[in-house]
């Protein structure tokens, strides 16, 4: 087992990069995590990384390793799928990423019930607005809202979540009620925006009587967390886009109100995201599941204030 440990630390430094992030992923110390590669190297005879004080990274060995290694352990972890859907007690743990509004309202509040029925399954819950790389940061499943591109991951649509533009009464009382798309750009309204490294620059998909158009907006404010995007907004300082479920309950209490009506933004898409290589596992295979149904059945109970529901896809 000693040999499997330090064969699945050395494909997590190689996808990762650096010796500290393999060992944070794998819940263990950087020394730990050197020492396991050290002895991988020591075993095989050759040097796997060049290291500086700067940089790790792969020796043309360590390279020719990795495939090889990927495939073992791929191997390994299917043998040990099919041993646990054969005795139908899958255990281990889980490794799950969520987007905040939706793993705070939906995957969260679930998870204590799911580990009372699988008291074997550990669960590791991480939660962020930024895009997430499924399996180069070694997740097991991602619940994923926004449009999917296309990999090699499984893909498990749940549901299209409704959205809407709003804003507190206070904000539109300052500077107006927008009609729509084109009102939000030729009037400079503060629109708040989730902004993350990586993120593209920010338009709006509404759609206008000639079809969903993209319109390019701004504002003073931005964030990495869309529960702040939404705070900001009750405190009036400015519009923003969110899925309906975020913020039904500041609709209905009229702490929030809709705007830019004629030109309503499409609905966005709520998925669960697996790599090929753990879809089999019966571990991941029953989360996903409980998680789904848990998922339709909370957007089914939620009661969303009929002037805000968005028109059906047309993508």
């Amino acid at each position: 087992m000693a040999y499997v440990n330090n064969i699945r630390m050395f494909l997590r430094v190689f996808e990762l990069g650096s010796m500290s992030a393999a060992a944070r992923d794998q819940r263990t110390s950087p020394a730990v995590a050197s020492a396991r590669i050290a002895e991988l190297e020591k075993h095989l005879g050759v040097r796997l990384f060049n290291r500086t004080t700067r940089a790790l990274n792969p020796t043309e060995h360590g390279r020719l390793f990795y495939d090889g290694a990927a495939r073992i352990l791929q191997a390994i972890d299917e043998a040990e799928a099919d041993v646990m859907a054969a005795t139908q007690s899958p255990r281990g743990t889980l490794f799950v990423a969520a987007p905040l509004g939706v793993g705070r309202r939906f995957i969260a509040p679930a998870v204590p019930g799911f580990k009372r029925d699988y008291p074997q399954i550990d669960i590791r819950l991480r939660l962020s607005d930024r895009v997430i790389d499924v399996t180069g940061e070694g997740l097991d499943l991602a619940f994923h809202l926004g449009p999917l591109t296309d990999s090699d991951l499984k893909v498990r649509v749940i549901a299209d979540c409704p959205r809407v533009l709003c804003a507190a009464p206070a904000y539109i009382a300052q500077r107006g009620m927008p009609a729509d798309g084109a009102a939000l750009v030729r009037d400079r309204h503060d629109c708040l925006n989730l902004r993350f490294p990586g993120a593209k620059e920010f338009q709006w998909t509404l759609l206008t009587a000639d079809g969903p158009k993209r319109f390019e907006v701004s504002g003073p404010l931005e964030s990495d967390d869309g529960d702040v995007l939404t705070g900001w907004a009750l405190d009036g300082a400015g519009i923003v886009m969110k899925p309906i479920f975020e913020v039904a309950e500041h609709l209905r209490r009229g702490a929030l109100v809709p705007v830019a009506t004629a030109t309503p933004p499409l609905p966005t898409q709520l998925a669960c995201l697996s790599p090929s290589r753990k879809y089999r596992d019966p571990k991941v295979q029953r989360f996903t599941e409980v998680m789904i149904a848990h998922c339709k059945d909370a957007l089914a109970r939620l009661d969303i204030p009929l002037e805000t529901k968005n028109p059906e896809r047309t993508d």
